[in-house]
């Protein structure tokens, strides 16, 4: 048996030591999130797609965990247990401002990993003249997406406004969506992304963040470019070969701005490339961290 399997004292250790913590975001806004891993080890944040949740990365923050790091798996305003925004602020700037908050709570750089609306609020902090950041993880996200993939990404989080009878009907829209990925039985795990309220069940998101990222599309992907060519830490993209988002091109088009870019495809994988193939995507971004932002074991 070795170190860091699920059988090792040590493993089990670090990945049952989390705790829920409370960040004050931009604007007094409460921000929580799960926090594991030895203090002082080499800390990475995790940061969810739009109508997601930190419980997203539950597997890949383990691992981390086990294997060295810090890790801190953040929701975002308007997601999960975070706070919404009263004004119904979910623009990329509010957002990276919220990141800037929790990173300046840190006593080191951080390593950045964010999947689509997570990506863009990693890529544009890393981007900006204040950034801290050691390294960065973009999760199937490029500036010069396919519009196709994300009006179909974006028509599913629209649907259902009325929310759900049960647990099962939420589990079969989102098995319709993703065809590809083996029916989850999970009923728990998918409750972590609902909110029960007048007998229905709910997305665990604000629905107001839809129309603030449809006020942001027209220039969207112009600024993560701009934020692309400012940014100087190694950078990874992880792409789906699946995915609805990421094309050849797309990927041929961020290298234009970011020439160090490296990335690494997974396959069998959509857009949600760390629900997919988790262990893939596990060792990928291992691989990358651990030879820029390695811990001391």
């Amino acid at each position: 048996m070795t170190e860091g399997s699920p059988k090792d004292s040590t493993y089990r250790a670090r990945t049952n030591s989390l705790s829920i913590r409370r960040y004050a975001g931009a604007h007094g806004l409460t921000l929580v999130a799960d926090v594991g891993g030895d203090a002082g080890a080499p800390t990475v944040i995790f940061l969810h797609g739009g109508g997601q949740t930190r419980h997203s990365w539950a597997g890949s923050m383990r691992e981390l965990i086990a294997q060295g790091y810090r890790v801190l798996n953040l929701d975002a305003r308007g997601h999960g247990d975070s706070d919404w925004a009263a004004d119904g602020d979910y623009t990329s700037k509010a957002l990276t401002a919220d990141l800037a908050c929790v990173i300046d709570t840190l006593d080191s750089r951080p390593a950045l990993v964010g999947a689509s609306m997570g990506a863009a609020t990693a890529l544009l902090f890393a981007g900006s003249a204040s950034s801290n950041a050691a390294a960065l993880i973009l999760v199937d996200l490029v500036p010069r997406f396919d519009p196709n993939g994300a009006a179909r990404i974006r028509a599913f989080m629209s649907a259902n406004p009325q929310g759900f009878a049960s647990v099962d009907e939420a589990a079969a829209a989102v098995n319709a969506y993703n065809p590809h990925r083996p029916a989850s039985r999970d009923a728990a795990g998918l409750m972590k992304n609902l909110r029960e309220r007048d007998g229905r069940l709910y997305w665990h998101w604000d629905p107001r963040v839809l129309s603030n990222e449809g006020s942001e599309h027209v220039s969207f992907g112009e600024k993560l470019n701009q934020a692309a060519r400012r940014v100087r830490v190694p950078t990874l993209l992880v792409r789906g070969l699946r995915s609805e988002l990421v094309t050849e091109a797309g990927i041929e088009d961020l290298k234009t701005h970011l020439e160090h870019l490296e990335v690494f495809d997974v396959a069998e994988a959509g857009h949600m490339v760390v629900g997919d193939k988790n262990e893939v995507f596990n060792s990928g971004i291992l691989y990358f961290l651990r030879r820029h932002l390695p811990t001391a074991r």
